[in-house]
């Protein structure tokens, strides 16, 4: 269960951006939703209190106040993501962070390895962990975590060592997870030895279910046409009208996606979707690791102004295909207009055959099977 909130409901930052959104339409009101809300109403507030704190000094000097988490679980398509980044956007925390989980231990790893390379020559036996964890501290008060899944035994054995250090420094957790936090790592080599994280997890995190009743990501989609063929007003005006659908109207700003040190520009994001022209995503020098990262920062994806290809456009096919892999692989919606129809998009001899199976892919993303399935579980560091 979770606890009573220490502000009223609907008094919260969450809570109030949450009521504005069911107010105008954009969203259907869920008891469930609300009353996840309020939880993170109360870690916006207690975060606030810490910040008002007497003096830069004694911010400085002092020891963080304490404040717990959140570890928000349930089903996909519940709203789990959308609570997050809601909290996220109004959080008083100026030192705070959200990113996918796999992304974050994808950091640590890299971390841990270049430490341990560099440390090697000088006869360095420091703690790697340690180093680590030390910018991220400095760096980082409040750490979203979305999709929080173990996989494998490397980081199962990893997270104990992290986060006790992370926790002790008052770094406040809030996570999303398809599972509870004792299914995590379950039935994995050696679990045993995982148990004593789930348990610092728990101790650190108030953990809820978010049991709402309708799948609100696949509702999105219900008896819609993802694709538009043509040029022009007509081609244009289909794309608006999904993505209105998809957003439900909520206003949509530019943001970024971190990969690999770099920021990749999004030219609109609202809800979990984003919309970018064809020339944002494939005329751009991106690669797999950038298509991998945006296929888990967003659950749904518009494309505008897809060209039919030629022997004057071969990088640009090729980073469309590769684009569509991942996310396919991924389970991304993608809603998108084509100058022609798909089967007659790639032209040019040297891809023909790759895009015969992009092609097909593109058309099983637009089936109802597809739009209705869920998010599949790609780790980045997988790809």
């Amino acid at each position: 269960m979770i606890p009573e909130p220490l502000s009223s409901p609907g008094d919260g930052l969450v809570s109030a951006a949450y009521s504005a959104l069911t107010e105008r339409g954009a969203l259907h009101s869920d008891p469930a939703q609300i009353e996840a809300a309020q939880l993170l109403d109360t870690i916006a507030l207690q975060l606030a209190e810490s910040q008002a704190r007497p003096s830069f000094l004694a911010r400085l000097f002092e020891a963080p106040v304490s404040v717990k988490g959140a570890y928000i679980y349930g089903d996909v398509g519940r709203g789990k993501t959308m609570l997050m980044d809601m909290f996220f956007s109004v959080a008083p925390e100026p030192r705070r962070r959200r990113v996918h989980f796999h992304q974050f231990m994808d950091e640590i790893h890299v971390g841990i390895a270049q430490f341990r390379k560099k440390a090697k020559p000088r006869g360095d036996d420091s703690d790697p962990v340690a180093a680590v964890v030390k910018p991220i501290i400095k760096a980082t008060r409040l750490l979203c975590l979305d999709e929080f899944h173990v996989h494998d035994i490397t980081n199962a054995m990893l997270l104990q060592r992290l986060f006790e250090q992370l926790f002790a420094n008052g770094v406040v957790l809030v996570a999303t997870s398809n599972v509870a936090p004792d299914g995590l790592y379950k039935d994995g080599l050696n679990r045993h030895l995982f148990l004593p994280f789930v348990e610092l997890l728990k101790a650190n995190t108030t953990v809820a279910a978010l049991p709402a009743a309708r799948d609100y990501r696949r509702e999105k989609f219900v008896g819609q046409k993802v694709y538009a063929i043509g040029e022009g007003d007509a081609a244009r005006a289909r794309m608006d009208k999904l993505w209105t659908r998809v957003t439900g109207g909520v206003e949509a700003k530019p943001t970024s996606v971190e990969s690999l040190g770099r920021q990749i520009h999004v030219p609109l994001a609202a809800m979990g979707a984003a919309r970018f022209d064809f020339a944002d995503l494939c005329e751009k020098p991106l690669g797999v690791r950038d298509y991998v990262r945006l296929a888990h920062a967003f659950d749904t994806i518009l494309i505008d102004d897809v060209p039919q290809f030629s022997r004057v456009r071969t990088d640009a096919a090729k980073r469309f295909i590769l684009l569509i892999d991942n996310l396919y692989d991924r389970g991304v919606k993608l809603g998108a207009s084509f100058a022609v129809p798909i089967e007659a998009l790639g032209q040019d001899d040297k891809t023909r055959f790759e895009f015969a199976r992009t092609a097909s892919r593109l058309m099983e993303m637009s089936s109802d099977e597809y739009l209705a399935q869920s998010l599949r579980d790609t780790p980045p560091s997988e790809a």
